[in-house]
């Protein structure tokens, strides 16, 4: 697979453990150089499942970036692993964590968690680097907060109930590609997706929806975007591609997802699965 401007999702599950997904988390690779966005649990085992059919940018020694959309457990339970497992397997950089307010904090805490973890490895007869366990944490606001050569990064806030949180544009001169992370519709994102190569979008199935208990239902509709929602943004942005992750399915299958989008939007739409590439 060609390594200009690609998506990679490295896991495409919700806080509900299914063993099929992992975690949420998407890599954008551009320039030979990978991108993650969030670090659900699994993000580095997922990373090495796609360099080893092909993904050279996704060694786990090469995951030296990752912008998290918010703070959320789901979203973040693979930082730990995001920061030491490469360091255990040869990456000597430290680990640039860009995130919304509150990251650094996190990162410190994380970080101080696994001192027992460091000092043993650094003082005992394991052959490590003294670098590579670090990290660089850099909160971030709207705007643009990533620029290397062709390659821009863009943060979009969007609405998730209170937290503070963003969705990233990736702009190359090959592609233009929009990841929403958690988030209700925001008109905010729709226009920043308007015309894009690929949109990749949170979902739930409004139809499962209808069964959920009531203070269930209250919380989704203001963190969450609904099948049709989801339609009503594509049909306004019309990306190119329209790929679904953080899918809350209830039960509801691929097909079903799909069809619920169907009725309202006409366009090209995936189920997003682990490890699919576009």
């Amino acid at each position: 697979m060609s390594e200009a401007t690609s998506i990679v999702l490295l896991g495409t599950g919700t806080p509900n453990a299914e063993p099929e997904r992992s975690g949420p988390s998407v890599a954008v690779v551009a320039g030979g150089e990978s991108f993650i966005v969030d670090a659900g649990p699994g993000v580095v085992r997922g990373a090495r499942a796609a360099h080893d059919v092909g993904i050279d940018a996704l060694a786990p020694e090469r995951l030296v970036r990752v912008f998290l959309t918010h703070l959320h457990s789901d979203h973040t339970a693979g930082l730990p692993d995001l920061l030491l497992t490469p360091w255990v397997l040869g990456r000597r950089e430290p680990l640039v964590v860009h995130g919304p307010r509150g990251t650094a904090g996190m990162v410190e805490r994380v970080t101080s968690a696994y001192t027992a973890d460091i000092e043993q490895r650094l003082g005992g007869p394991e052959p490590i680097n003294e670098t590579g366990w670090r990290a660089d944490a850099r909160e971030i606001e709207a705007g643009i907060v990533y620029r290397k050569g062709s390659l821009e990064i863009e943060a979009i806030p969007v609405r998730h109930g209170s937290w503070p949180a963003f969705g990233y544009v990736f702009r190359s001169p090959e592609r233009t590609i929009v990841i929403s992370g958690d988030t209700a519709p925001t008109e905010t994102l729709t226009v920043a997706a308007t015309d894009c190569d690929v949109l990749v979008h949170e979902v739930y199935s409004a139809e499962r929806f209808r069964g959920l208990p009531e203070k269930w239902k209250r919380y989704h509709s203001r963190f969450h975007t609904s099948t049709r929602e989801l339609a009503t943004i594509a049909a306004a942005a019309r990306p190119k591609l329209l790929v679904l992750y953080h899918q809350l399915t209830w039960g509801a299958s691929a097909a079903e997802l799909l069809r619920e989008i169907g009725e309202v939007y006409p366009g090209d739409v995936v189920s997003g699965e682990d490890l699919g590439m576009f």
